[in-house]
């Protein structure tokens, strides 16, 4: 893994993403690509077409100058905000020791040309809510669940402050996306000297396949050289996770965005969305 794609819109969110980019990138030797979108919306204005005849063709000519002048300098400004905002990331990312980065600025709708950069990502780095945080915060970014939803990479949302990582937690369900991010665990450099916790989440403690799963995962992690804290809970899975997490003073969680029974290309997994809603640490999602 060698490049990062780093999402940000300029909100505070965002800008402990920097923070936690800088740490990703360093552990993983690897460049980062810091991307902002300025969206169309915000650089157009109302058409005066509908207009000529109630207010005559000569102050309609008049009206659409104006509003082509006030798109031109919306335009400018929007520009100006982009290299301002991406201007600051870098230099909190330098600060912080990174070496390779790179600037991407786009005009559009980032679900849309989010693909595009996608492509050249080994892993996507984002906030958990954008601009309108203040406003609404028990819900998800607007654009980060649809992202979520359709990247083919591991996502890495970021929590609203930055903390040194030291324990991971790793909620395992014994699927085969479970399976691939436990080898994911193994191999990448991310999570070499951290402490690692697996749990697995069972109806009742004597479950024989919650068992089976937990073990499973033991003996993956062991054979790797690894020495896992593992535990078999029971309860509902959004309450389970989160008292680990504030028991075991957890700095990052690891989970899949989907789970065995979700319709897996319409929503992230009903445990995935209210983890990430709820939670104050950073969550790694793996597809």
């Amino acid at each position: 893994m060698n490049s990062i794609l780093l999402c940000t819109d300029g909100s505070s969110f965002a800008e402990k993403s920097y923070d936690y980019g800088s740490w990703l990138a360093k552990r993983l030797s690897a460049e980062i690509s810091v991307l902002f979108v300025t969206d169309v919306r915000s650089q157009r204005v109302v058409s005066t077409g509908n207009l000529s005849g109630s207010i005559g063709l000569g102050a309609s000519r008049e009206l659409l100058k104006k509003l082509v002048d006030l798109e031109h300098d919306k335009a400018k400004i929007n520009h100006k905000r982009a290299k301002l905002i991406l201007t600051k990331a870098k230099q909190i990312l330098s600060d912080a020791g990174v070496q390779d980065i790179k600037l991407l600025h786009k005009t559009g709708f980032l679900v849309d040309c989010f693909h595009e950069f996608e492509e050249d990502a080994d892993l996507i780095v984002l906030g958990k809510r954008g601009e309108a945080a203040e406003f609404a915060s028990g819900h998800l970014g607007a654009n980060l669940e649809r992202i979520v939803r359709s990247s083919k990479k591991p996502c890495f949302v970021t929590s609203r402050e930055y903390q040194e990582i030291e324990r991971v937690l790793i909620a395992y369900d014994g699927s085969e996306t479970g399976k691939k991010m436990l080898q994911f665990l193994i191999e990448s450099p991310i999570f070499k000297g951290l402490d690692l916790h697996v749990i697995t989440i069972a109806q009742n403690p004597d479950s024989s396949l919650g068992i089976t799963r937990i073990e499973e995962a033991r003996n993956q992690l062991q054979e790797a050289g690894l020495t896992p804290v593992c535990s078999l809970q029971t309860g509902e899975p959004e309450t389970v996770i989160s008292k680990y997490v504030q028991d075991y003073n957890i700095q990052l969680l690891v989970m899949g965005a989907y789970g065995h029974n979700r319709i897996r290309h319409l929503v992230i997994g009903s445990t995935t969305a209210q983890m990430l809603r709820a939670s104050n640490i950073p969550v790694l999602l793996y597809r």
